[in-house]
């Protein structure tokens, strides 16, 4: 496991071309681009560890992910996100393949399995409900029209001045076809079905909206993401920072850890570096926030924000918290008779139902239980840890729920919070041992998550799943993309593109060319 260097205040001495504030992929790979392209890069992590989402943590001999479970396409070595991955690790990151049934979609009455490649899926979705095939066939039809209208408007984001001016409409009048609509009403135009709309939106947690309420084409974008299967970082999901560092290392930048920002110098309206919570000012020539957009809007700029900036907050909203529950159980997957196919567990089929009763009473029926086999999905989890294996399973959560804890330290919350997470953890294990019966007797360890732990380690203010939530409106806001108002500041990340490892990758490539005037896109195309 590769050791970070902690942040200093002699860095004050040194001046950048860019500072990236934050080390989530998109920052990573913002500046693993900008490194290739010769310009010195510094990447400020608050947390101990870099990677954001990507990283991983250890109890005992286990080691858990907590925010990659799966990523689509990269099984194809020619795929645009595969050759960026390549691009920005040099090469070293490696995948260990899924099974071609990726996603168990799991209702009281029975199951249905998501298999890849994209034919088997049509195919085994027709066998589900043969007298809807006319309407899948529909279904598959539009998310290819929301996948091939999705490329000009995100190109569009990294255009600036009278380009951007002149471009707007004509490059995202077909994308707002599919994006100002909802899912269930995408979904509703082409079935009755209430059941095989239950099914298709089964993987609605990806993105943390249920069908009422998430955009159609961020429902797309998920579904079709993983057509062709899910695919795993060998070595687990820590690698991907790893790797990256390793690249921006090797072109001249740095990067480190318990490095927090306290703020954005801004002079006469451009970035012109940060301040450390040690008030050390280091600078740059330009700075680009990985922080996500209220972070970095609330805490970073808010003494530089003009009233219109601050009226955009209030039309985007951020998704809802999560617990998970991490298992380690003294037994391999091989021998537990784990599959690396993931499981989604619901009450019933109406899943904006269920979302709203458990909302309304924390005491009914998860909406959601995800269950996922990390040390199952990871070909060389085996080599290191022949006699162990991991589970984790995530389901919905509220912030507010853990309110009166939320000024106490992590350890120092009390009985009751212990209780109450106790409490929450077997609820979670009655489902996952309803499903995976064979770990009965092999739970070594157990941990549970909250939107504290959230908050304190990916310093998500309200615990937040995946940033910005992705209604229809949120499609809808010019102002989301790598360029701010302010000259020199930048934004990168899945608040810029949408939820997932995938797209904040691309607004790294979308970010890096907006600071270089430059079309990086080039390179996938070499």
């Amino acid at each position: 496991m590769k050791k970070w260097r902690s942040y200093n205040s002699e860095l004050k001495n040194d001046s950048y071309d860019a500072i990236i504030i934050g080390s989530g992929i998109g920052g990573l790979c913002s500046a693993a681009l900008l490194g290739l392209k010769g310009k010195r890069v510094l990447v400020l992590e608050k947390h101990f560890k870099i990677g954001g989402w990507t990283h991983t943590f250890k109890r005992k001999n286990y080691e858990w992910d907590v925010g990659i479970h799966y990523i689509g396409q990269v099984n194809r070595a020619r795929s645009p996100i595969r050759k960026l991955f390549d691009i920005i690790s040099d090469g070293q990151l490696q995948w260990s393949a899924m099974d071609a049934n990726y996603d168990r979609i799991i209702f009281p009455d029975r199951s249905y399995d998501f298999i890849a490649p994209r034919e088997r899926f049509v195919e085994s979705m027709i066998s589900y409900f043969p007298k809807e095939e006319s309407a899948i066939l529909k279904y598959m039809t539009l998310l290819d029209s929301v996948a091939k209208s999705s490329r000009s408007y995100f190109s569009q984001k990294a255009l600036t001045g009278i380009s951007d001016r002149i471009s707007y409409p004509f490059m995202t009048r077909k994308f707002f076809k599919h994006s100002d609509k909802t899912t269930l009403e995408v979904l509703s135009s082409l079935t009755k079905d209430k059941r095989l709309i239950g099914v298709l939106t089964g993987q609605w947690g990806d993105h943390g909206l249920p069908p009422s309420r998430s955009s159609f084409a961020m429902h797309a974008f998920v579904a079709r993401h993983y057509l062709n299967g899910g695919n795993y970082p060998r070595g687990t999901s820590r690698r991907i920072g790893e790797t990256i560092s390793d690249t921006i290392e090797k072109n001249g930048g740095s990067l480190y850890v318990n490095a927090p920002v306290s703020s954005i110098k801004i002079h006469r309206n451009k970035a012109i570096g940060v301040e450390m919570e040690d008030g050390a000012i280091i600078r740059s020539k330009c700075v680009i926030s990985n922080a996500g957009i209220f972070n970095t809007m609330e805490r970073l700029l808010d003494k530089n924000l003009e009233p219109k900036a601050v009226d955009r907050l209030k039309d985007i909203k951020q998704t809802k918290s999560y617990i998970c529950l991490h298992l380690g159980l003294d037994r391999s997957a091989k021998d537990l008779g784990l599959k690396n196919t993931n499981l989604w567990v619901y009450p019933h089929y109406d899943h904006d139902r269920a979302v709203q009763d458990y909302i309304d009473d924390p005491e009914n029926d998860f909406p959601v239980v995800y269950v996922s086999f990390p040390s199952a999905k990871d070909e060389s989890w085996i080599e290191k840890n022949p006699n162990s294996s991991t589970v984790e399973a995530i389901t919905l959560s509220r912030m507010q729920w853990f309110k009166k804890w939320e000024h106490l330290e992590w350890k120092k919350r009390g009985s009751d919070y212990e209780d109450l997470k106790e409490k929450l953890s077997n609820r979670i294990l009655d489902v996952v041992t309803k499903q995976v019966e064979g770990i009965k007797g092999h739970i070594d360890y157990q941990e549970l998550s909250t939107p504290l732990t959230v908050r304190d380690l990916a310093n998500y203010n309200r615990g937040e799943m995946y940033g910005i939530d992705h209604s229809p409106k949120r499609f809808r806001q010019r102002w989301l993309r790598p360029q701010s108002d302010m000259k020199d500041l930048y934004f990168v990340g899945q608040d810029i593109t949408t939820v997932g490892v995938s797209s904040a990758l691309f607004s790294g490539l979308l970010t890096a060319s907006t600071v270089l005037g430059e079309d990086l896109s080039k390179l996938l195309r070499e």
